[in-house]
């Protein structure tokens, strides 16, 4: 699709702009785009088919242009925040005047002020909004949000699909801001795991709309969302990291398998903080694959393309490497239909039978849709064409840079079940369990967690809450801590089931108190006891004291279960605001939500 220049008003960069963004857009972002021209044209010609020239214009008075843009960022574990800050930059290049800030830092009486807003948030949980971006999201779901009739916005949602409410926070967000009176600048676009062609599209709609609606001109610029390290290790450039010790942290006799794992970083010039994870790119299980492809009676070799630069890989290494298949999804099972004969599949996708579906697709894999649903007459790349990219597993760094130069240390929880009749497996923690020797090499890349730090003064006292695996970062902390000769007061809440088969780290953590460096440990082994003890239970224990240092200032973390361990924790943090500072239930919940805006509640949950 090409846009003649003889009589447009746009000059030649504006339309090389449009030109790079109209061959990638739908049918239904193409008519949005001309509904929207249409609307805020101010001449009675409308942009016509791309073919034609445009009609002259009547001269008008030019408006007054606005060039600034405001991105706000709702993240849990850095995503976001990294797109909004790769988007910053490429809008940067483009002239505007830019303010990026995360949602818990904005003043939202501010939106008053704001011409255009851009948001990209992520959804938690069971479509709750991150931490970071609850404040902001409560303001403007609630009465004092302000009519916004001169706001022109647009969101970019994340998300995962194998969740129910996949992309609900972004959602809302757009819903809401059309409510309020706001116009979008460019239609929400909804990500799955593997967000970057998605973003890509949506910052280049963005670009076009900001350059229309502000009357610019500016030199071209990629639109493509990339990683703007000094390294050129990347999530879509991989290191392969050497495995230099592979260790079951489990004693004998333990219910559990958790696997300490250190790897090089040697020549990678990676850079991480305490904070941070370290994403790999797993491989399935083969003999999974194997199933799949005999159910289907494909062939192993022959070639798919994997991806949208054309590259072809034989369909066993495309079904080890490249796709999900562990995972089920309503989009997945809908694509599915459409290869599938299998009248019980389309009843099961009806609107009404959605408890089914979520009972159906929990716990099951694509061998099981193709075994209950085939026979299924797709070809092999109509098969990979309805899977989605196979994402890489994060797991947060157990191990500080300065205490291990060129390694990073991993806690990994091994996960094997049986249900519907056969076992499963964890896709990355049996692979390391099972297939990693050292010397293997695994593809990883740094993931950034802005929202998970240590405090930049040392002397900040802070309190850790992590049982189980959840204990990963606090290692990490403690090291950084130790080696930099931080003074802050320092507290450990762990628990998991048996003292003497699954303390992780256990010498370390009772060095560290003896040398100083922890000030106080607390454990909870919640099996070693006829009642069941969890970290919430000492912290109950220790209320007065826990009190007395949030008062001081302390930061609180807390790392693991999301579902159970982080909510009857939050649940204990309020009883400890009512109990011991005096305050009703609404003053402890302003309270908790004044600890995240100053970066004092911090949680890295899954």
């Amino acid at each position: 699709m090409t846009l003649q220049v003889t009589n447009s008003p746009f000059s030649e960069e504006q339309v090389e702009l449009l030109n790079r963004l109209l061959p990638n857009i739908t049918e239904a972002q193409q008519n949005w785009l001309s509904g929207y021209l249409t609307a805020v044209s101010t001449a009675t010609s409308p942009l016509i088919a791309a073919d034609v020239a445009v009609l002259d214009r009547p001269a008008v008075e030019a408006p007054t242009v606005v060039k600034e843009v405001t991105i706000l960022y709702g993240s849990q574990t850095g995503n976001g925040q990294g797109i909004a800050e790769q988007v910053a930059a490429k809008l940067k290049e483009q002239s505007f005047d830019v303010t990026i800030q995360s949602m818990s830092d904005f003043k939202p009486n501010t939106l008053k002020k704001l011409e255009h807003l851009l948001l990209v948030v992520s959804t938690h949980g069971e479509g709750d909004p991150p931490d970071t971006a609850l404040p902001f999201y409560e303001f403007l779901h609630g009465r004092r949000a302000p009519k916004l009739d001169h706001l022109h916005y647009s969101v970019l949602a994340l998300g995962d699909s194998s969740y129910e409410f996949f992309c609900k926070t972004g959602a809302d967000f757009d819903q809401r801001l059309t409510e309020l009176g706001a116009t979008p600048l460019a239609p929400r676009v909804d990500c799955d795991l593997d967000y970057d062609e998605p973003a890509a599209q949506w910052l280049a709609a963005v670009e076009v709309a900001l350059q229309i609606h502000t009357g610019g001109q500016t030199a071209t610029s990629s639109v493509a969302v990339e990683s703007t390290s000094s390294t050129p290790y990347s999530r879509t450039n991989p290191f392969q990291a050497e495995v230099l010790e592979n260790i079951n942290l489990n004693g004998r006799g333990s219910n559990k398998e958790t696997r300490h794992l250190e790897l090089s970083l040697e020549g990678s010039g990676l850079h991480y903080e305490p904070g941070d994870s370290l994403g790999i790119f797993p491989e399935n299980n083969s003999e999974l694959v194997d199933k799949i492809i005999s159910s289907g009676s494909w062939n192993a070799e022959e070639t798919v393309e994997i991806n949208s630069k054309g590259e072809r890989r034989a369909l066993r290494v495309a079904l080890l490497n490249h796709f999900e298949i562990t995972v089920l999804t309503k989009p997945l099972l809908e694509k599915l239909s459409n290869y599938s004969e299998s009248e019980s599949l389309k009843q099961l996708l009806t609107s009404d039978r959605a408890d089914e579906l979520r009972t159906y697709i929990e716990g099951r894999d694509l061998f099981d849709a193709l075994t209950d649903f085939g026979p299924v007459s797709a070809s092999e790349q109509q098969l990979v064409s309805i899977l989605r990219k196979l994402p890489a597993r994060l797991y947060s760094i157990a191990s500080s840079l300065q205490a291990n130069p060129d390694e990073v240390h991993l806690t990994i929880g091994v996960v094997r079940y049986e249900t519907h009749g056969r076992t499963r497996q964890g896709v990355c923690s049996v692979q390391c369990a099972e297939h990693l020797q050292p010397g293997d090499t695994l593809p990883v890349y740094v993931h950034k967690n802005e929202n998970f730090r240590l405090p930049s003064n040392s002397e900040t006292p802070i309190i850790m809450i992590g049982p189980g695996t959840g204990i990963a970062p606090f290692r990490s902390f403690i090291e950084e801590r130790s080696e930099t000769g931080a003074e802050g007061k320092s507290w450990l809440f762990f628990g998991d089931q048996h003292y003497v088969t699954d303390f992780y780290y256990q010498t370390e953590w009772q060095n560290y108190v003896k040398d100083g460096v922890l000030t106080r440990l607390d454990v909870a082994f919640s099996r070693d006891t006829e009642e069941k003890v969890y970290v919430q239970h000492r912290m109950k224990e220790s209320s007065q004291e826990l009190y007395q240092w949030i008062e001081d200032g302390a930061v609180i973390y807390v790392c693991g279960d999301e579902q159970n361990m982080a909510k009857d924790v939050h649940a204990t943090l309020l009883e400890i605001l009512q109990q011991e500072g005096g305050k009703s239930l609404e003053e402890a919940e302003q309270f908790m939500t004044q600890l995240i805006q100053e970066k004092r509640y911090q949680r890295d949950v899954y």
